[in-house]
């Protein structure tokens, strides 16, 4: 029987639980055993680490690189419904404001398609397989939208439809997956009982990863200091002067130099990060490290307070980088890409 903690929360139990389930992930070991196998022997090795059920879901009709990708997803949907089913109370409320920003990921996918022109039958069998019942909500505001305003009313009434609702009928479809990053962010902050919340404190220093990127992307991209300012997103533990001085950096010698002032801004491996982004002309080396630093404060969180949501939050997001990692590697593998630059992608 699950043991309740006061208030109607399960944190020692669901911290269990969730422990066991990141226990029996795929190791470091196994993924690079798994980057030595041919195309075809992926497939099969990944159903046997979990995921057969819905491989097979999908085996009729799909195959490769598309077969592994339908599966992934599914399965990531379902795990997640699974740990919020075994969460309870308070707990519950914490855990499902980390897992609403998947939601906001399925409104960005939709606005995607629908821009892009995919048809209903490709979107239904590919993008979000209508085997998958989280998508069928999706996939009907597909069937009613021609462009991107239609999806913006469908989804009227919704936090995603909140989120998109001030912006102009011109908007971009970058301008409404900032607006839907953004408000992710301030309605999660918002929500969260206090500001001292350790989540509250995550999502503020996860802010601030968020922006680092952006303003290295932005940077390269050429983009103006209006357009970068528009791209920060607020929240963050970054000061709104150092941002300020961070968005009219001249290169990214000069950003990496103002962000290094700022108190709590950890530039360990940015500068080797920096010079191998300059050399490959690819930003993958920066996000690799600030992705590192993200995944280290998950796992010392998850460790320092044992009895908490973090041990669930934790799990969460290693599934979400086994998944992302199994994705890579399937998709790299069919288009013939070598294993160094695999490897050097994958997040183990």
């Amino acid at each position: 029987m699950t043991m309740m903690a006061k208030g109607g929360s399960n944190w020692a139990y669901a911290a269990a639980r969730s422990k066991t389930r990141k226990a029996n992930l795929i190791d470091a070991t196994r993924m690079r055993q798994l980057l030595q196998q041919e195309p075809d022997a992926i497939a099969a090795s990944i159903a046997e680490f979990g995921y057969r059920s819905e491989m097979d879901v999908y085996a009729t009709r799909l195959s490769g690189a598309d077969l592994i990708e339908a599966a992934l997803n599914h399965n990531m949907d379902r795990d997640l419904a699974q740990v919020l089913g075994y969460c309870q109370g308070n707990l519950k409320e914490v855990v499902s404001i980390y897992v609403d920003r998947f939601g906001y990921q399925k409104a960005k996918t939709v606005l995607r398609a629908v821009r892009s022109g995919v048809d209903y039958e490709t979107l239904a069998h590919q993008v979000l397989p209508e085997e998958n019942e989280e998508n069928n909500k999706w996939l009907e505001i597909v069937k009613q939208s021609d462009d991107l305003g239609d999806v913006v009313s469908a989804l009227s009434g919704t936090r995603y439809g909140r989120a998109l609702s001030d912006l102009d009928s011109s908007a971009s479809l970058m301008q409404m997956e900032d607006a839907l990053d953004a408000h992710y962010y301030k309605a999660s902050l918002e929500t969260l009982p206090s500001t001292n919340s350790l989540l509250s404190r995550y999502l503020r220093a996860e802010i601030d990863h968020r922006n680092v990127i952006n303003l290295f992307r932005a940077m390269r991209q050429g983009l103006s200091v209006d357009q970068r300012s528009a791209l920060m997103i607020k929240g963050g533990k970054l000061s709104a002067a150092t941002l300020r001085q961070a968005e009219q950096a001249a290169d990214g010698a000069a950003l990496l130099e103002i962000l290094r002032r700022a108190n709590g801004f950890d530039d360990t491996g940015m500068d080797e990060a920096l010079a191998a982004s300059n050399e490959q002309g690819t930003l993958d080396p920066i996000v690799s490290i600030v992705t590192g630093q993200r995944m280290s404060l998950l796992r010392k969180m998850s460790l320092l307070n044992p009895v908490s949501a973090f041990p669930v939050i934790h799990y969460i997001e290693s599934k979400v980088t086994e998944v992302r990692n199994l994705r890579l590697l399937a998709r790299g593998k069919a288009a013939g890409l070598e294993i160094d630059v695999l490897e050097a992608h994958l997040l183990i």
